[in-house]
């Protein structure tokens, strides 16, 4: 039986949230499904049995969405474990592009085209940037996150990237950055912010977009201008974190921001049959943590908002990691510098041997006698 805090929310509230006539996509509907069905018996079991004493273990599938709370755990572990191999020795920095919420109506009704929109800025930006002899002169490896929500769920949306402090120079050569962040941000502020909205009004222009009944009014190309104007007047300012304390340790950085989803389990400090009620940081550094409640049906609401549409890559790659030339690069690179610092640890292991080495547990040891190794005995399949 799955015994997830996000589990009972929609166990005991989602119908309530469907009859509300609250608008749901196809992808938000098979989450929500997703989210029902986990670790419930629905999609099926496996069934060992300890050969000594006799003792049966039934073990419920999870669903596996994205979007699960509970299904991200050794999906992170395998992607950290992946990057491990593509680490170079150089700094590593952490640098976050936000979008105004000026534009939150407009980007919800176009989320596949305007996230798109904010990866390609956020790249381009970057590249562009380090390109220049004057901050680095060559192409770093970039990893974007997006995100788009805050520590109420609210609607917020914003862009993690990990960058590294050097790259290959146009001869094929390294070039490494100072142990500082190598772009003042003021450069990077008005590099992304006039790339944005220069493609954003190019968008609108060649009637690519959509405007729901919340900002219909941008239409009219008069409102559209003064909208487009005073986007321009706001600052854009992007927040970079200090670097790292030693490029190993862009190892596992990442990895806090990849698979999370809008909140995890382990901050819903209370559920009932029609509230949930949760922590969050402070609104300043120094805060102290905020106690929020929410009706279920809200909570499902602003959780189902951050749903990415069907197919969306919310991880990406450039520079010298872009998908097509990424072994290339990194080959080319490891032997330039004499070394590959990390190797990935976990490739090949099944997910009962993953979890011993990352958890230290060992699910294949029978739980009553605590001697010996559990066996396979049979499945069931799932109906839903």
């Amino acid at each position: 039986m799955n015994n997830s805090k996000i589990h009972k929310i929609w166990n005991s509230s989602y119908a309530d949230y469907c009859a509300s006539g609250s608008f749901q996509s196809d992808i938000q509907k098979k989450t929500s499904r997703a989210i029902m069905n986990c670790k419930s018996g629905r999609l099926g079991m496996n069934i060992s049995q300890c050969p000594d004493c006799g003792h049966l273990e039934f073990h419920n599938n999870s669903c596996r969405n994205r979007n699960c709370p509970n299904c991200q755990a050794v999906n992170k572990e395998v992607w950290v474990d992946k990057r491990r191999a593509e680490v170079i020795d150089t700094p590593y920095f952490h640098v976050v592009f936000t979008l105004p919420h000026e534009l939150n109506s407009l980007v919800y009704c176009n989320q596949q085209l305007l996230y798109a929109l904010l990866h390609r800025c956020c790249a381009q930006t970057l590249l562009e940037l380090s390109s220049n002899e004057k901050w680095i002169g060559a192409t770093p490896g970039i990893i974007q996150v997006l995100h788009t929500w805050d520590q109420e769920m609210g609607y917020h949306v914003h862009m993690h990237c990990i960058i590294s402090g050097g790259g290959l120079t146009a001869d094929q050569k390294i070039k490494k950055s100072k142990s500082t962040f190598f772009i003042p941000v003021g450069v990077l502020r008005d590099k992304f912010k006039g790339k944005y909205l220069a493609e954003l009004d190019s968008l609108y222009k060649g009637h690519r977009l959509t405007f729901s009944s919340s900002c219909e009014k941008l239409k009219n190309s008069y409102e559209w201008s003064g909208f487009r104007n005073d986007l321009y007047e706001k600052d854009w300012c992007p927040y970079i974190k200090e670097t790292f304390n030693g490029f190993g340790n862009a190892i596992e950085y990442p990895g806090r921001y990849t698979h999370k989803v809008a909140i995890s389990n382990s901050r819903i400090l209370n559920v009932d049959d029609k509230e949930v009620t949760f922590s969050a940081r402070g609104r300043k550094p120094g805060d102290p943590r905020r106690i929020i409640t929410l009706d279920n049906t809200e909570f499902i609401r602003r959780y189902l908002m951050h749903v990415l549409p069907a197919g969306f890559q919310k991880i990406r790659y450039y520079g010298f990691l872009n998908n097509r030339s990424k072994s290339k690069n990194l080959k080319l690179i490891f032997t330039i510098q004499g070394h590959q610092r990390f190797r990935a640890r976990y490739t090949g292991l099944s997910i009962a041997e993953l979890i011993k080495a990352v958890w230290k547990v060992d699910i294949c040891i029978c739980p009553e006698c605590g001697c010996s190794q559990m066996h396979s005995i049979g499945r069931t399949y799932g109906s839903s």
